[in-house]
């Protein structure tokens, strides 16, 4: 499985309201969805999971689920994405299909050595800025941590920025090294954003970066 440059990381007020935004992100050409409903039961997530997966399959648009391994497997998702609490992805990895993929979240250079030391396909490095889609007390990277934290990592393994990033950050964060960025509030605002977002990845190298999961 490719993985894309823009990341949707899925909104609402309510399970109705994250499908809506979902398919918006979709008919507005989103390439990946990630669904992220927290403080929910596992029923209402895998519910939620497979009405989201019939909608992204239309689309062909690629699916991942937040934290439930379980239920990516059970859906047939494209993966899933675990957060710094969740399962380790060595665990995930053995129940997992084979051809589904694992992202994981960073916030150091030290979870960066250890995901890839678990050999996750891509790592969600951040927050960018303060953010409130996530109750995050993790120290804010700005583009001085990446810069700091690629350089030195020197992987292959592609990195994703996350956390209150907009349109006006897009080329400076791509000048980091960074290999695509995860949005949620700025295009739950306004889902023409997609293009924009789309055109300002695609213009940042001349010969598209293209990542795949193993």
């Amino acid at each position: 499985m490719i993985i894309p440059k823009l990341h949707y990381i899925s909104q609402g007020n309510s399970p109705k309201e994250h499908l809506e935004n979902i398919q918006k992100a979709c008919t507005s050409g989103i390439e990946l969805v990630q669904l992220h409903l927290k403080n929910a039961s596992e029923k209402k997530v895998l519910k939620l999971a497979k009405e989201a997966r019939e909608i992204t399959s239309h689309f062909q648009t690629r699916l991942i689920i937040n934290d439930h391994y379980t239920i990516a497997k059970e859906i047939k998702a494209d993966g899933v994405h675990l957060e710094k609490m969740d399962s380790c992805p060595t665990i995930a990895r053995k129940y997992l299909y084979t051809w589904q993929g694992i992202g994981a979240t960073a916030n150091t250079f030290q979870d960066c050595k250890t995901l890839i030391g678990k050999e996750v396909d891509y790592i969600g490095l951040g927050p960018f800025r303060d953010t409130i889609t996530k109750d995050n007390l993790n120290q804010v990277l700005g583009l001085s941590g990446y810069i700091t934290i690629i350089e030195a990592l020197k992987t292959k393994t592609p990195i994703i920025a996350f956390g209150g990033i907009t349109t006006e950050d897009v080329t400076d964060i791509l000048e980091t090294g960074i290999s695509g960025i995860a949005v949620s509030g700025e295009i739950t605002g306004n889902f023409n954003t997609i293009r924009i977002f789309n055109q300002l990845l695609s213009a940042s190298s001349t010969e598209e970066q293209r990542y795949t999961f193993k």
